[in-house]
């Protein structure tokens, strides 16, 4: 098994000063498809919180958030994210790339698995997903949730 390397080791940083820039101002709060299905939502009457933070782990956010119902929905972006249809591997600085791209599908997953065990319904989509199908699976998974805690207090 090959050892990482930090993401502050000196030989690992981005492979220009231009495309370090250009790579920080890539929008991570409200994406097209975040509001899309945020606003289809909306629509069907459901109420939700943005950017939550994740309960017990700092510096991670919920993308939209029902916190009664504790249902927490993820858009993923398909090059950050490592999408299995769309992620693409930069040539340049590859392993830098590799490296980088692989802690934030492990952090995804820690995330997803730490809500879980909190009691939370965790709903990952990808940004190409369709909005109406992915405000449909949330607001079947919310209205579930809401049903489980009736019965259940």
């Amino acid at each position: 098994m090959s050892q990482s390397v930090p993401m502050t080791s000196p030989s690992m940083k981005p492979s220009s000063l231009g495309v370090s820039a250009r790579m920080r101002r890539q929008g991570r709060r409200y994406t097209t498809p975040e509001v899309t299905v945020r606003r289809l939502l909306f629509a069907a009457g459901l109420r939700y919180r943005l950017q939550r933070r994740v309960p017990g782990m700092s510096r991670r956010t919920i993308d939209i958030a029902f916190p009664g119902p504790r249902v927490a929905v993820f858009l993923d972006g398909c090059f950050w994210h490592g999408c299995p249809e769309h992620a693409t591997s930069p040539k340049a600085n590859a392993e830098w790339w590799r490296t980088k791209l692989d802690k934030n599908m492990a952090r995804d997953s820690e995330t997803t698995s730490h809500l879980k065990a909190e009691g939370w319904t965790v709903l990952r989509f990808w940004e190409h997903e369709d909005p109406k199908v992915v405000a449909d699976e949330v607001a079947a998974a919310v209205r579930v949730s809401r049903r489980g805690n009736a019965h259940s207090g």
